[in-house]
């Protein structure tokens, strides 16, 4: 792990983009370029890279260590590692672009303050580029930079990097980005060039190196003054400390001695300590991946999908909630009592179109039509959604991070939408 020196602002960052773009290979040459791996460690890379037959992929496998990902040459799961620049302290979600595993990419950009979006030079903009660009786009990721990568396969051209540049503009203005403040980076990840140092071989761009267009990203204010809301990840049972729930604080502030609950399920508990990083804290706020000890609870009391909140104002647990959902893509038409699956901040669970209250021009959200028969791709709607079991949900104008949500059928994600209301559990 490396120490945050200085006590720098800390940004949680998503890498996203089409499976085989080069993300994780990005990942592994910023974290050996600020010097969070060493020579060493690439040089057994190397090693490992020669046993599975895979050369050139050296820096991916600093992230891809699962034996299963390396076979494949595809991320799985989200890693976590640290970096730090000069001016702030980074966490690095690494977010699968492979379809089979958009849930944990789901999850790694819902936590995300900044993402950079990972396009090939050689490929240009391919179905899973657009599909984590409409995700990003509805969980509330605004600040973006865009790595083109692959340079040295096209030969450092200005004319490929200007090509995919504009194929890109063009998709990110379709789903609301305002291009103008987004940078666009050409650069090699496997050869490093314009990752850290300007690079010779484009003597015809001018602008910032990655990691300098990391530099420039602002650190997003943190809702302190809201109540606390933590999604739990995963939950951990430690010989000696007990029961060690693991999430991001999202909103509020978490102090040791806390007296909180988990919702669904309205267990209550004290917080007896929470670490970060392997340091304890004496106060956890919003951005921070913690885990905290807890006394008296049970490890299966405990689920992912759970959110804790201070005992004396618990989190939201819905009977149904009124949304407004953009149909991505749907092979078929989407009537009432279609239910596919939900991924609302941690927690996946089937629920049902129960109403189709109205459809809306996708540019103005003007009302076109009111109680449509059917949604089809393209669509954006106002619909009213039944839970099939208790979930914590919050209105996405007082808790945007747990008010948003991505819709997934048939192994793909087919609508994405924010909650407007809620009809609470009684």
């Amino acid at each position: 792990m490396v120490e945050n020196t200085g006590n720098k602002p800390h940004l949680n960052l998503v890498f996203i983009g089409h499976v085989s773009h080069g993300k994780s290979t990005t990942v592994g040459r910023v974290l050996y370029d600020t010097g969070s791996i060493s020579d060493r460690d690439i040089a057994r890379y190397k090693e490992i890279t020669a046993q599975y037959n895979k050369p050139t992929s050296e820096f991916a496998f600093v992230l891809n260590t699962l034996k299963e990902e390396r076979e494949r040459g595809i991320t799985i799961d989200i890693a976590h590692m640290e970096f730090q620049t000069p001016k702030y302290y980074f966490t690095v979600i690494d977010a699968p672009g492979h379809r089979d595993f958009v849930k944990n990419m789901i999850t790694g950009t819902s936590q995300a303050d900044a993402a950079v979006l990972v396009v090939s030079a050689v490929d240009n903009i391919m179905p899973q580029t657009r599909e984590h660009v409409i995700l990003a786009s509805v969980l509330g990721i605004r600040q973006l930079i865009v790595g083109i990568n692959k340079m040295d396969v096209v030969n450092f051209e200005q004319s490929k990097f200007e090509e995919v540049k504009k194929s890109t503009q063009d998709l990110l203005k379709t789903f609301g980005f305002k291009i103008d403040n987004i940078p666009f980076i050409p650069y090699s990840a496997y050869e490093g060039s314009n990752v850290k140092e300007k690079p010779a071989k484009m003597p015809w761009y001018t602008g910032p190196t990655l990691l300098a267009a990391l530099d420039n990203l602002t650190v997003p204010p943190k809702p302190t003054d809201k109540a606390l809301r933590l999604p739990i990840q995963d939950v951990f049972s430690i010989s000696g400390f007990g029961t060690v729930p693991v999430g991001r604080v999202e909103t509020g502030v978490m102090h040791p001695g806390d007296n909180i609950i988990f919702m669904p399920n309205g267990i209550k508990t004290d917080v007896k300590s929470i670490e970060m990083h392997h340091k304890q804290l004496q106060q956890a706020v919003p951005g921070d991946n913690i885990g905290f000890n807890i006394k008296g609870v049970d490890k299966k009391d405990i689920k992912r999908g759970d959110v804790v909140g201070p005992a004396s104002n618990p989190p939201t647990v819905a009977s149904e909630f009124k949304a407004q959902v953009v149909i991505l893509h749907h092979p078929n038409v989407i009537a009432k009592g279609y239910t596919p699956v939900f991924h609302i901040h941690t927690a996946q669970l089937a629920c049902t179109f129960t109403e189709l209250l109205e459809k809306k021009d996708p540019k103005t959200l003007a009302t076109v039509e009111k109680n449509p028969e059917t949604l089809k791709t393209g669509d954006v709607a106002i619909v009213m959604i039944k839970p099939t079991k208790p979930i914590v949900i919050e209105k996405h104008s007082e808790f945007p991070q747990l008010g948003k949500f991505a819709i997934r059928d048939m192994g793909e994600t087919i609508g994405a939408g924010i909650v407007l209301e809620i009809t609470p559990r009684q």
